[in-house]
């Protein structure tokens, strides 16, 4: 049973026309749990529990999260998320939604995973966010979807976290005889931890997140998506925060689809006309989704950041 679904792939009116190029969007907003997330961890999911794992713990105030909670309700497999302090009602209630048990601890993902980690008994599975070679190896799918459809990408764009997105796009790539094709991992300035792993040649931990894009709330990348960035074409990006919340409310009203700021973030480099596509004329968005973000609570951004022409 494949627990993620096929989503559409949209060659983009607006955004090529904004862009002057070609521009496809992988809609991966359209999961059943809102992301790109199920993919990977409904791999990750079903390979765990056909070697005996009969219950899922994660850690995860969003997307991660939500995948599993979804995964282990498809199962008929109880799941335990562990949030962070910071992980909204509308998040906490959606795990509740898919008959997760929600324990919320610590100020950071990272205090959270530690719990979540200490909480694995022998007949458990531990789902991590984004580094497992299992949840890479499954949404390289959506790489394998477009390439089915027929469309050849010059080049990627894509949010960047934790870089399992990224792992699996690579991934996705690589088995499609696409492995020179440039990615261009985007971030928002407040959460650049790959942009810093990526100067550095190797994962390193930035003292603070500082973003509304709080899916890209990782600290430190994982060292997949560093080797990645020394060894093939990837070019890292940084917008703001209010890039991303306007890209956000432009797309909805383009392709009424609501997605969070993270997605937002690789959304605003084609939507403001970043140089970085300056190289290519057939690109590929990858938009990755959230379902725990609202247009009320983008709206309500949009107003605290005073941002014009939202």
């Amino acid at each position: 049973m494949q627990l993620h679904t096929n989503t559409p792939l949209i060659n983009s009116r607006p955004l090529s026309q904004i862009a002057g190029r070609n521009v496809w969007l992988k809609m991966d907003a359209l999961q059943p749990s809102g992301s790109f997330k199920i993919r990977g961890v409904g791999l990750a999911c079903q390979e765990y529990y056909q070697k005996g794992a009969r219950s899922f713990i994660s850690s995860s105030g969003g997307n991660a999260g939500l995948a599993v909670a979804y995964a282990g309700r498809m199962l008929g497999i109880p799941v335990t998320v562990v949030v962070p302090e910071t992980t909204s009602k509308r998040a906490i209630d959606l795990l509740r939604l898919e008959q997760a048990k929600v324990i919320v601890h610590g100020s950071s993902w990272q205090e959270a995973n530690q719990l979540a980690c200490a909480m694995v008994g022998d007949t458990d599975a531990f789902i991590h966010p984004f580094d497992d070679p299992l949840l890479w190896k499954g949404h390289a799918t959506m790489i394998d979807e477009v390439v089915a459809s027929g469309v050849r990408p010059d080049a990627v764009v894509l949010s960047v976290g934790g870089g399992g997105l990224m792992c699996g796009v690579m991934e996705g790539l690589e088995r499609n005889g696409l492995g020179d094709v440039p990615v261009i991992a985007v971030e928002t300035e407040g959460a650049a931890s790959f942009h810093a792993a990526a100067n550095a040649g190797q994962s390193v931990e930035i003292e603070t997140i500082s973003t509304v894009a709080t899916s890209l709330g990782a600290k430190r990348v994982c060292n997949k998506a560093v080797e990645y960035a020394l060894s093939r074409p990837v070019v890292s990006e940084r917008v703001t925060d209010a890039s991303a919340i306007r890209a956000c409310l432009q797309f909805a009203d383009d392709h009424r689809v609501v997605t969070e700021p993270a997605c937002g973030a690789a959304l605003a480099g084609v939507y403001e006309g970043k140089a970085f596509l300056d190289s290519f004329s057939n690109i590929l968005v990858i938009v990755c989704g959230g379902a725990t973000t609202t247009l009320e609570q983008l709206m309500l951004m949009s107003a605290r950041l005073d941002i014009k022409g939202a």
